[in-house]
């Protein structure tokens, strides 16, 4: 190693050397300043703790502990639809219903067997088990106004039938169109049978085929029925607003002396005509009156009526109240339907699948009733409905004739639908613009 790296490495642990010492000192010189902050901590001899003590002694009464009563055995409920091709077991297995002993009642008892024809896709059924899967309860909604029920009692299980019992809610629903009526009401959650309930009611003022834009706004206050928190039966509305192209119509609901029930305009107007424009549910027109190309003869002749195309099924509404002169097969006409109205005018229905219950030369019939079902028997190539309208018994164009106007609120009546009318429409200014709202 050469003597000038030797002098750099003697200088460099000289330096160490020196940091240490200086490090040391440095410590030395903190140990009394240590001191005397503890110093400042406590003073020796302080007393800290002055608060005096002294020992009492009490007797306590313990409770007497008795032993925790047994809890109850929780329950389960649930509810399923019925599906097409369910059995009582597929659905026992679907609400979690383990119970062979259930299943062997339903099939010996006179009134548990009756479930086992009364399986129809779309009812409901609610169940009520055990922790094991034992049956507790068992209801199923045979329709609108009957429940079936099991019930498990000490002495067996019971089986019986009631009546619903239903109470009406109420809901109140306003909603934006931005493509057609029915995806409106979807989003809003408004039933179907409410929504064409809204078609039915509006449809004398709009064509829901055409004259519905973007924009236009409804709103509904209707009625449901519930038994049990299960929906047993679609309700009626109660009160509407349609706005159109910026043209508002209005419904309110209301019932008279005689217990008829029919809405009107704010003001009294009826919201009916005295006839149905179109007498086929949600249809539209194939054939006009007047002279036409016969499809079956291959000539031309004159065609009384319109036709209505339509599925097979669909149902037939009667123009106006009026009572049944004829139903049933007519020639060419095939099953057809005839109904006598004041005025000297008649309806006709030809071509029909079907005719409804309880219609027969001699029943009446309100405007609206369902009178038969669209079908394609007689001279017809395919379902269709053919509807022909005579005063004095002359032919004229159903789509064209002057209808007579329906009946407004009469006289007597006036001061107490008004007082209806004005709450009606004061509930829908509340909703109008708002979010869905539904009040019991």
């Amino acid at each position: 190693m050469s003597i000038k790296k030797v002098a750099i490495l003697a200088q460099h642990l000289a330096g160490l050397l020196q940091a240490r010492r200086l490090a040391f000192g440095a410590f030395l010189l903190g140990v009394p300043a240590l001191g005397v902050v503890t110093a400042f901590g406590i003073a020796p001899d302080t007393v800290v703790d002055t608060v005096k003590r002294s020992p009492v002694i009490a007797d306590v009464a313990l409770p007497d502990f008795a032993p925790r009563e047994k809890m109850a055995s929780p329950r389960f409920a649930t509810q399923e639809r019925v599906l097409r091709g369910d059995t009582v077991a597929s659905l026992f297995e679907r609400l979690g219903i383990a119970d062979d002993a259930a299943l062997a009642f339903l099939r010996l008892d006179p009134v548990g067997r009756q479930i086992f024809r009364k399986i129809i896709p779309g009812r409901s059924m609610q169940a009520e088990t055990g922790e094991r899967g034992e049956l507790v309860s068992l209801r199923y909604f045979v329709g609108s106004e009957t429940v079936f029920e099991v019930s498990r009692r000490q002495e067996g299980f019971v089986a019986s039938e009631r009546p619903t019992a239903a109470s009406a809610v109420t809901f109140y629903k306003s909603a934006t169109i931005t493509s057609s009526l029915f995806a409106a009401t979807d989003s809003a959650g408004i039933p179907d049978s409410i929504a064409m309930q809204i078609a039915r009611v509006f449809a004398t003022d709009i064509d829901f085929h055409v004259d519905i834009r973007g924009g236009d706004r409804f709103s509904v206050i209707y009625e449901m029925s519930y038994d049990n928190g299960e929906l047993v039966s679609s309700g009626r509305i109660l009160a509407a607003e349609f706005v159109n192209q910026n043209h508002t119509y209005n419904a309110v609901l209301f019932r008279d002396n005689d217990g008829e029930d029919s809405y009107y305009e704010l003001d009294g107007t009826s919201r009916a005509k005295a006839f149905l424009r179109s007498p086929v549910e949600f249809s539209r027109v194939s054939s006009g009156f007047g002279r036409r190309f016969h499809p079956i003869f291959k000539n031309w002749r004159a065609h009384t009526g319109a036709d209505f195309a339509a599925p097979r099924g669909t149902r037939v509404l009667a123009a106006a109240d009026g009572q049944v002169t004829f139903a049933g097969r007519r020639s060419g006409y095939g099953n057809a339907v005839e109904l006598r109205h004041g005025g000297g005018i008649t309806t006709l229905y030809a071509h029909l699948s079907a005719f409804a219950p309880r219609v027969r030369a001699g029943a009446r019939v309100k405007q609206g009733d369902p009178i038969a079902f669209v079908g394609a028997t007689g001279w017809a190539t395919g379902p269709h409905l053919h509807y022909e309208f005579k005063i004095s018994g002359i032919h004229q164009d159903p789509m064209k004739v002057a209808l007579p106007k329906a009946t407004p609120v009469p006289a007597r009546l006036k001061p107490r639908f008004d007082v209806e009318a004005a709450d009606a429409g004061s509930r829908i200014a509340m909703i109008r613009g708002s979010d869905s709202l539904r009040f019991e």
